[in-house]
């Protein structure tokens, strides 16, 4: 299809030479282009449809590259990437040798700060106001972030810091409540409360004359009743942190946007400009559900997004039966979460179990140290968080669970490669970093059945106990309705073979197999990471010519590292092979393209093992295969 304008846009420079009368043209064809592109290559949808005014208004404004715009998180920049240049290759977004999910410094000087987890945006514009105004050269600093994003801590601590100083720094607040989940605490509820409160009706009539008499926003504000829903009282709480508030406005006028924020250019100091959008704007569908089109497989834009009807249950659905099974036989039971009730299978559990059902918003700091505090009171809560995001609570894990020893259980979701979200959120570190924390117990299963009895294992496990499983479907293994207790640290042998033991950790079983399989190994399935089997490691020393452990963690530190401690601890002597993710970052591929890029694949598994021997001259050595 051809496009009047959007096909003459290059980059925004060629945005800022139309008529302001074509803004509006050209947000159709971007929203056009965008469901077009994401039905046929899938992607973040919802929040970058209901961001495509602000997004040419921001371009048309300020003098990007030059000026800097950065995004939060990053499920809005579709468009973004669009107008910058990069319209042609959006149909490769989040595949291998594509474009980045999200911004990516790498990938264009248009994205001026790299982003995937939330909150991050106002601390990073902060510090390139900062640099430039040291340099003196004069640099407008924008950030974007979303209501969602507002709820962190993090967010407020660049917002007391963006209050106390004199920085030119101008903060876009994205109100369109698309959140993953739906959002929670009191700042969304704040804002709701001004909005549909008698107070600010009345307010919103009588500004209109009030603002004609007050230059010189006049200009600003002539539009009162179209765009600007209660111009004071929501900003109170940013007035009171120091930095001017204004607003709301509408956020799908381009031309009411586009002169608001030449003015505000005009304006030095901190600022805020709080912005109303509609997720999925554009998509009915999308329009309707928000969530389900956060982001989407490929589809029919004409019937939206088909119900998925594979037959494979996921590991996350694993975990969503087993909690609401066992909080029904158990009132001590809490269910966390750190503002992903759908992505970590609390839907169910938030129906069945509302008083026991805790969303906290985007804070997973808090998330950690409000389940300490249920512990302390005799209750049994279960944190349910991704990999990626569990590693920004570390210091909560050690000081508030793990030093106390609290019955605290952790549903770690997305751990290993999880395809096309990329580095950001690549789940292939938290091995390493809980590993070293004293007091607790880490399980990795390597099918639904496994997952299923490792979660009940540390329900009832007195004390810190993490279960961490990949994203998307099991093996297809049948889960049966018993639960099993498995003894701590004891592993499950798969099968005997000779001369080469396999240790395997977790979901990588499956290739694990097929190695052990083509070179007639001994496979072990290891469970537990922490406790390790120490009994099978000293047996698999006396009895093979080499040990392969394999993980989809980083080899550093990871499940591979705490083998050879304890060959090192018992001073063994023993030929080890570690295999895992190597000591680089991985960008966005399928899950299956990341573990072979990474040599976790049966192929690359067996040349391994093949030059290991070879340059280590084992080939005449021929251990017992049997293991007594």
């Amino acid at each position: 299809m051809k496009y009047e304008f959007l096909d003459k846009i290059n980059d925004p420079s060629d945005l800022r030479i139309l008529s302001v009368s074509n803004l509006n043209d050209v947000a159709d064809e971007l929203r056009y282009f965008l469901i077009d592109t994401v039905s046929q290559c899938g992607g973040h949808f919802g929040a970058s449809l209901g961001a495509v005014e602000l997004t040419i208004a921001l371009h048309y404004s300020f003098n990007t590259p030059e000026d800097k715009i950065i995004w939060d998180v990053g499920h809005q920049c579709y468009g973004h990437k669009v107008l910058t240049g990069r319209k042609n290759q959006l149909y490769t977004i989040r595949k291998k040798g594509g474009l980045h999910p999200f911004p990516s410094r790498e990938e264009s000087e248009y994205d001026v700060f790299g982003a995937g987890h939330s909150s991050t945006s106002i601390s990073a514009a902060i510090g390139m106001a900062i640099a430039s105004s040291h340099k003196k050269d004069d640099k407008k600093i924008v950030a974007v972030i979303g209501d969602g994003g507002l709820s962190a801590g993090m967010a407020y601590e660049a917002l007391n810091h963006m209050g106390s100083i004199d920085q030119d720094v101008l903060v876009i607040l994205n109100d369109n409540e698309m959140s993953i989940s739906p959002n929670v605490g009191a700042m969304t509820n704040y804002l709701t409360r001004i909005l549909s409160s008698k107070a600010y009706t009345t307010v919103k009539e009588g500004s209109k004359n009030v603002l004609k008499k007050v230059p010189p926003f006049d200009q600003l504000a002539q539009k009162t009743e179209g765009h600007i829903k209660g111009w004071f009282a929501p900003g109170m709480l940013f007035e009171e942190m120091g930095i001017n508030y204004y607003g709301p406005i509408d956020g799908h006028d381009t031309r009411f946007l586009v002169k608001t924020l030449k003015n505000l250019k005009k304006i030095s100091g901190p600022k805020l400009l709080h912005v109303i959008t509609k997720k999925g704007k554009g998509y009915l569908p999308a329009e309707s559900d928000p969530v389900k089109y956060h982001a989407v497989p490929i589809f029919n834009r004409e019937i939206g997004v088909k119900k998925n009807t594979n037959q494979k249950i996921t590991y996350t659905k694993i975990f969503d039966n087993w909690i609401c099974n066992i909080a029904e036989k158990d009132p001590r039971i809490f269910a966390i979460t750190p503002a992903m009730r759908e992505g970590s299978g609390l839907v169910e559990f938030s129906k069945k179990f509302p008083d026991r059902y805790i969303d906290v918003g985007i804070a997973e700091q808090h998330s950690i140290t409000l389940a300490a505090g249920l512990a302390c009171e005799g209750q049994k809560p279960i944190v349910c968080i991704y990999s990626t995001f569990l590693q920004r609570a570390y210091d909560q894990l050690i000081h508030d669970v793990a030093l106390q020893n609290l019955d605290v259980s952790f549903a770690v979701d997305r751990s290993g490669f999880v395809g096309a979200d990329g580095g950001t959120h690549c789940g292939v570190y938290d091995l390493s970093y809980l590993r070293c924390i004293p007091n607790m117990l880490i399980m990795a299963p390597s099918s639904e059945e496994e997952c299923k009895n490792m979660l009940y294992t540390g329900y009832l496990h007195n004390g810190p106990a993490v279960v961490r499983y990949p994203r998307g479907e099991g093996l297809g293994v049948k889960v049966s309705e018993e639960l099993e207790n498995y003894k701590i640290g004891v592993s499950k042998k798969i099968r005997l073979g000779k001369n080469i033991i396999i240790l395997s950790f977790g979901s990588v079983i499956n290739v694990c197999q097929d190695v052990s399989n083509k070179l007639n190994c001994t496979l072990i399935d290891m469970r537990f990471v922490k406790p390790i089997d120490e009994n099978i490691i000293n047996e698999s020393i006396k009895k093979y010519s080499l040990i392969v452990t394999v993980e989809d963690n980083s080899i550093m530190g990871g499940a591979g590292s705490a083998v050879n401690e304890v060959i090192s601890k018992n001073n063994y002597q023993a030929k080890t092979l570690n295999i895992g993710v190597p000591d680089k970052f991985f960008s966005h591929a399928t899950r299956e393209e990341q573990l072979v890029d990474s040599g976790i694949s049966a192929d690359n598994i067996i040349k391994k093992i093949k030059k290991y021997i070879k340059n280590n001259n084992l080939y005449d050595l021929n251990h017992s295969s049997k293991i007594r």
